[in-house]
């Protein structure tokens, strides 16, 4: 009788460990915004937040302790190949770029213009090519967001 081995997938141990430290880089930060921990100040929520980021990462690691990796990933270059191929597909990099050129871009240009053009250029990359239907789709969402944030809630948008 063979004994069943859970595996994860590539990366994943590595990731866990990212988020322990994230939720304890997050926790000390949340301490810090008052200089201690008081139940009624700014600071509790954070706080709080941050607790719960931690026990959620302790508890995945706790429970990824005896999950092994793919059998057929044999040393921790193939299994960094295999994370690269199954996290890194064109479109989330060509959608990261266009991301980080986007929040360029708003201070270059205005909020609108710069939010207009990137949800367009993503749209039509997205959507394969669709050009009307997504230029009808990036004047609907600009005008929704112009109309919520500079209408009702009274916002300046750069």
């Amino acid at each position: 009788m063979s004994k069943h081995i859970e595996r994860v997938q590539p990366g994943e141990k590595i990731f866990d460990w990212l988020l322990l430290l994230l939720s304890i880089g997050i926790l000390f930060e949340a301490f810090r915004i008052d200089g201690g921990l008081k139940l009624n100040s700014a600071g509790s929520f954070p706080v709080g937040l941050g607790l719960v980021m931690l026990a959620s990462s302790l508890a995945i690691l706790f429970s990824h302790r005896y999950k092994r990796r793919a059998e057929h990933l044999h040393n921790a270059a193939e299994e960094f190949r295999a994370f690269i191929r199954d996290h890194f597909k064109p479109y989330i990099v060509v959608f990261s770029v266009a991301a980080i050129l986007y929040l360029a871009a708003i201070v270059w240009f205005s909020f609108y213009l710069s939010t207009a053009v990137f949800l367009a250029a993503m749209f039509i990359f997205l959507r394969r090519g669709k050009i009307i239907s997504s230029l009808v789709i990036t004047a609907l969402a600009t005008g929704v967001i112009y109309a919520l944030f500079t209408l009702v809630f009274r916002v300046y948008l750069p």
